[in-house]
């Protein structure tokens, strides 16, 4: 019998190559159907990014929007703060509010004096017309008395912005003085968001 060398080794090599083949996983027998393609698993997964109906889409849009503005608007109206829109909550304009409020502004009453004076003014050109220009006159210098009213409060509250919400409550973005004295020179009772307090006198913190 002839001595071969190399029969260990494939003794050997033969168990561990059937234990590999036991390791591998046997495809599973109750698959039933091949694995599918990429393309079509990713076309499966797609969903359409435009609505069928755009109109009805478009129409619950629409309505739900409607739906926010009227409870902006009302929680507006009642003085409601925590459903007021985002900007009429910033900590800066509520005190712009409640400052404004508390102050006699002088152009609060500046639309029905004006209206009030143009009708006199029609009025009297029938009977007495050189007292229309007087009328007139005096409409410019309570105009004029408005705005420097509106000047000297702005400067105040400018300062008191500063000094408690620091310059970026009253940067260009923020509008905080257009702000103010559009309230300003609005009637009191008008006024959105609704004055916290009924009457004047109430100044801010």
């Amino acid at each position: 019998m002839t001595w071969n060398p190399f029969k260990k080794q494939d003794e050997a090599q033969v168990p561990v190559e059937e234990s590999a083949k036991a390791a591998r996983p046997e495809p599973s027998a109750g698959k039933g159907h091949a694995t599918p393609k990429r393309k079509d698993a990713q076309e499966q997964n797609l969903r359409p990014l435009v609505p069928k109906d755009r109109k009805a889409s478009a129409k619950a849009a629409k309505a739900r929007q409607r739906e926010k503005e009227n409870a902006e608007y009302e929680a507006m109206r009642t003085g409601d703060i925590n459903h007021m829109p985002k900007a009429e909550r910033l900590p800066w304009r509520v005190y712009i509010r409640d400052y404004v409020d508390a102050r006699f502004n002088l152009g609060e009453f500046f639309i029905p004096v004006a209206f009030g004076i143009l009708i006199l003014s029609m009025v009297v050109t029938f009977f007495a017309p050189m007292l229309s220009l007087p009328l007139m006159l005096l409409l410019y210098v309570y105009l004029f008395a408005a705005i420097i009213d509106v000047v000297i409060m702005w400067r105040k509250l400018k300062k008191k912005l500063i000094e408690k919400f620091g310059e970026r409550s009253v940067a260009k973005g923020m509008r905080s003085g257009s702000y103010a004295w559009s309230r300003a020179i609005q009637l009191r009772r008008w006024r959105l968001p609704k004055p916290k307090y009924p009457k004047r006198g109430h100044w801010p913190e």
